[in-house]
């Protein structure tokens, strides 16, 4: 069969697709894995959110799938396509994303954010099966998704954590954890990976905040190396002040020798303020962070910025991609397609252009050689 010449980013894909081992036995492949993923991760590109839009889609779209493959029986029913996504092994699937996504990118992260997310809906009341959480890398400069680990509910997001610094290369990056991966384990992972930890700083660590609190107030300190950022957008003014402190040595606390930092490796406290005035309307939240490196106030603001890149990707996962309306309960079905959910969302972005995420899926949806452009694209 003549196949359509395509560029290295969708051989890329395909390849990776074929190492996921196919749990079925050999003979009785009618719909091969490899091709049953391309289905599912084109039509989630071009605007499914289910099996049923996806069986509905690939059988529209058949001349466009015989491009990539053979679909010698056309696609699979939805019945049929949900016993297999639920038996697909995940972790071998996380393992394709994961080698996938380090393929397409020429160097390793700068910045890292780690952050857990639940699919409300995935939760199975007759089996007393609580919703799917799961744990997402995010590389904030090159605004990838990284790799996804899935733990039993959001008490267990440092288990999920540990389990992808182990995965995952982050030498020399800086990774960005939420207050509830402000622990000394998780901090002695991030190094022990070869990494810079930057942990927000809350109430689970009291204590502490409030030292960092008192010491950032105090008049004393008021020279403290500083930057200021200014934001104007839709009538709302936002003034944002980063200050680093690298001096350390005045943290109390439990210490097993004179001098011994709370967290291993501390290196770095900041503190930054965000003002915002809407009108008569002006709000004030101060944060904390800690950092195992002697950032600057604007590598300081990198990483912090960075980080709410990853809650934007659920954000549009939720409002774009529909994943916190998924029903999906049994087997391994709600995290093999959060992990499809995932590729489609990488493409989307390399592959977007000027578009939105939401218009370029539309488009997707419109026209295969639109969605050709995007699974091809080599945009960095």
């Amino acid at each position: 069969m003549d196949r359509a010449p395509v560029r290295d980013s969708l051989r890329l894909l395909l390849e990776h697709f074929g190492r996921v081992d196919d749990p079925r036995e050999p003979w009785r492949v009618r719909f091969p894995l490899s091709e049953v993923l391309f289905l599912a991760t084109s039509a989630t590109i071009a605007g499914c959110d289910d099996y049923d839009e996806i069986v509905a889609w690939g059988d529209r779209h058949l001349d466009f799938l015989r491009q990539h493959g053979e679909f010698y029986f056309g696609v699979p029913k939805e019945d049929w396509l949900r016993t297999l996504m639920n038996r697909i092994d995940p972790v071998l699937f996380e393992a394709a994303f994961l080698g996938w996504v380090a393929a397409l990118r020429a160097e390793g992260p700068d910045v890292v954010a780690l952050d857990g997310k639940t699919l409300r809906r995935s939760h199975d009341l007759d089996r007393d099966q609580a919703p799917l959480h799961l744990v997402s890398a995010w590389a904030s400069t090159e605004r990838l998704v990284l790799a996804q680990e899935a733990v039993p509910d959001k008490t267990n997001e440092g288990t999920a954590i540990r389990a992808i610094l182990q995965r995952l290369p982050v030498k020399s990056a800086l990774v960005t954890v939420d207050a509830i991966g402000a622990t000394p384990a998780i901090a002695t992972a991030i190094q022990d990976a070869g990494a810079a930890y930057v942990l927000a700083l809350k109430a689970n660590q009291s204590s502490l905040h409030a030292e960092a609190a008192l010491y950032f107030r105090d008049p004393a300190n008021a020279g403290l190396p500083s930057l200021e950022v200014v934001d104007k957008d839709h009538g709302r003014l936002e003034t944002r002040t980063y200050r680093v402190c690298h001096d350390i040595a005045w943290l109390g606390g439990n210490r097993r020798y004179p001098g011994e930092p709370r967290f291993p490796g501390l290196a770095c406290l900041i503190q930054t303020t965000t003002r915002s005035e809407r009108g008569r309307e002006v709000s004030e939240q101060i944060r904390y962070y800690l950092s195992s490196a002697k950032l600057t106030p604007e590598r300081a603001a990198q990483a912090i910025r960075g980080h709410w890149g990853i809650e934007s990707l659920h954000w549009i996962l939720d409002v774009t991609f529909k994943e916190d309306l998924s029903r999906l309960r049994r087997g391994h079905g709600a995290r093999n397609m959060a992990l499809v959910r995932r590729f489609a969302f990488n493409l989307l972005r390399r592959g977007k252009g000027r578009n939105s995420l939401k218009t370029a899926r539309k488009i997707a949806g419109w026209s295969t050689e639109d969605l050709q452009n995007i699974l091809t694209s080599n945009a960095r």
